[in-house]
């Protein structure tokens, strides 16, 4: 089953790349060109994603990663996603009058953990320089690049806001005071002395890893962390509390950070293995949904009907019902995930999907851990704050809330990237002086209450909604996949997924079918909200469709076609046949190869 599809899918034998921008994707490709491998080329692109899409990721951002190396013959996780400073306790954000952490500002800011995950990707994993994989990103910071009308809007949206509160975003987005048109030529030079000055301490040492190594300390030791810390010592910033506040960060707390890798958590399904973040991400969602969904005789239900839909999206539910009570980082709580994936909790779990939609969150009970599931159902009962919150993948909704980027790039010797970049965006907190990027927003996935795994606490990884993606078809690497989009991440991919699978729809078909997802459950961003018994969908599902769904009563928000979801996907078959696609809605996302 081929199906319609928006654009080819991209076939090769070469190599692919698929991002976000297509900017981005050519940058990757002239990598591969150029006699890089993947991780090479994944860097590069990262690092023009933070150029031309800055709404959506930056230097002061994190990411995770999901790679399989030739080499190693080994699928790992890079795990950049940074962890909250030392001076980051509960106590510290209750005498500032907080019950939330806000969704912006510097009480929100972890780590930066971005530039060190692509460090360490390039050092262990890469070939080529620092200079090589920073070059492209500094032409488009320094001689300018077309400016999404998204970006503009942005900015647009916020200047006012900048010039009273933010002065130094207002200099960096707003350059003579004036809003940039979209489409217009920009650049952001200080950005590019920021990576020139980078390159250049590196190149103070003799060989790649001494350089890659450099690079690192000029980041997390060097220039950089001297100039976070002298801006966060003084700097007292409106945030979306109404109140100012100060950061906790410190060059302390970076200088004593690095990223580091894991293995994955994988799960079988009908011949597949999917390999994700542990439950520090929200990736075991993912797997969770497929354990409950694993009896349903999917591929005999139309892939874009009213059964379909209902029966995954209801998985979903359940799947991020627990995650809101037993995820977090395994380093600071005992997280019950073999349990959560074990077959008998499935069936239990499967039982529940019925008919009709349901309206309650329902998570799992796991023996052991009912007082810590008291606790959470207790305190979410208490917030108890409906309207959902959405990030800028949901075009039509918002213009200013920061989201993330995607990548996904296979090499000819077998090499893949699944990488999901995010934070820092241009609307998180204030430009920092000198480097021309701001810092991230993370932190807001921490909760002010004691005792639960997602509790705030001092070197504790938030439970990030960023989750790519890497699938081994009969235990080998085959595909990579992933999309921006906050909570909707491992929804719009779980559709993705099952059609490929299930129905035998090629990457681009997958792509292009309708999207679908829920705010049933609380949103991982401030102020933390819920839909009970939501269901976004696109029209092009029609209207008997969506009328069937509505009479099995889910509340249905009904949105234009094409313009949900940011879906990228590239995959490798056994006879080495690449293939990769993309989405085409939001007119950004594009796969190249050959």
């Amino acid at each position: 089953m081929t199906g319609f599809t928006t654009r080819p899918e991209i076939l090769g034998t070469f190599g692919v790349v698929t991002s976000t921008h297509w900017i981005g994707s050519a940058v990757g490709m002239s990598i591969l060109e150029k006699g890089g491998n993947a991780f090479d080329a994944a860097v590069a692109t990262g690092f023009v994603l933070q150029i031309v899409e800055p709404h959506l990721c930056g230097p002061g951002g994190d990411l995770p990663a999901v790679i399989y190396s030739r080499k190693k013959d080994k699928v790992e996780v890079i795990s950049a996603q940074g962890p909250a400073p030392a001076g980051a306790t509960i106590e510290h954000y209750r005498r500032e009058g907080l019950t939330l952490i806000p969704g912006d500002g510097l009480l929100a800011t972890v780590i930066p953990g971005a530039f060190d995950g692509w460090m360490l990707m390039l050092r262990d994993y890469g070939t080529m320089s620092v200079r090589e994989v920073l070059e492209p990103a500094i032409f488009y910071a320094e001689h300018g690049h077309p400016l999404l009308p998204r970006v503009s809007a942005t900015i647009k949206g916020l200047a006012a806001f900048f010039e009273k509160e933010w002065p130094t975003s207002h200099e960096t987005w707003l350059p003579g005071g004036r809003i940039p048109e979209a489409q217009a030529n920009f650049r952001n030079p200080a950005l590019a002395e920021t990576w020139k000055r980078v390159i250049a301490e590196a190149e103070a040492k003799s060989d790649r890893e001494a350089q890659v190594q450099a690079a690192r300390d000029a980041f997390y030791r060097g220039f950089i962390a001297e100039k976070i810390d002298a801006y966060l010592k003084t700097a007292e910033v409106m945030d979306a509390s109404g109140s100012r506040h100060r950061g906790v960060l410190t060059a302390n707390d970076m200088a004593d950070w690095s990223a580091t890798t894991e293995e994955p958590l994988t799960y079988d399904y009908h011949g597949w293995t999917v390999a994700k973040t542990g439950p520090w991400g929200q990736g075991p969602v993912f797997l969770q949904a497929l354990s409950i969904l694993k009896d349903f005789d999917l591929a005999a239900m139309n892939p874009d009907g009213a059964e379909f839909v209902h029966t995954v999206v209801e998985a979903m539910k359940l799947a991020f019902a627990d995650r809101e009570v037993y995820y977090g980082d395994p380093g600071f709580s005992e997280i019950p995930v073999a349990h959560l994936l074990s077959e008998t909790y499935a069936a239990e779990r499967r039982k529940l999907i019925g008919a009709d939609a349901s309206l309650d969150l329902r998570p799992g009970i796991v023996p052991g851990f009912e007082a810590q599931r008291d606790l959470t159902m207790n305190m979410l009962g208490a917030h108890s704050k409906t309207g959902a919150v959405y990030e800028p993948t949901m075009a039509h909704l918002s213009e200013k809330r920061g989201d993330t980027v995607h990548i996904d790039v296979i090499d000819r010797d077998g090499n893949m990237v699944s990488v999901t970049p995010s934070g820092g965006w241009l609307q998180s907190s204030p430009t920092v002086r000198g480097l021309g990027f701001c810092l991230n927003s993370r932190a807001q996935m921490f909760w002010l209450k004691p005792g639960l795994p997602t509790s705030l606490a001092p070197g504790k990884r938030p439970r990030t909604t960023l989750t790519p993606s890497l699938g081994l078809y009969e235990g080998r690497p085959t595909l990579a996949f992933g999309t921006p989009g906050g909570d909707q991440q491992e929804q719009w991919q779980l559709s993705f997924f099952l059609r490929h699978v299930n129905h035998k729809l090629n990457l681009q078909a997958a792509i292009d079918r309708p999207l679908f997802h829920t705010a049933h459950f609380p949103s991982s961003f401030y102020p933390r909200t819920r839909e009970p018994g939501n269901l976004m969908a696109e029209e092009s599902f029609g209207s008997d469709v969506l009328g069937a769904l509505a009479r099995k009563g889910h509340k249905l928000t009904i949105t234009d076609a094409w313009t949900i979801g940011r879906l990228t996907a590239a995959r490798r078959d056994a006879d080495g046949l690449m293939r990769a696609a993309a989405t085409p809605r939001l007119m950004q996302a594009y796969a190249i190869g050959r």
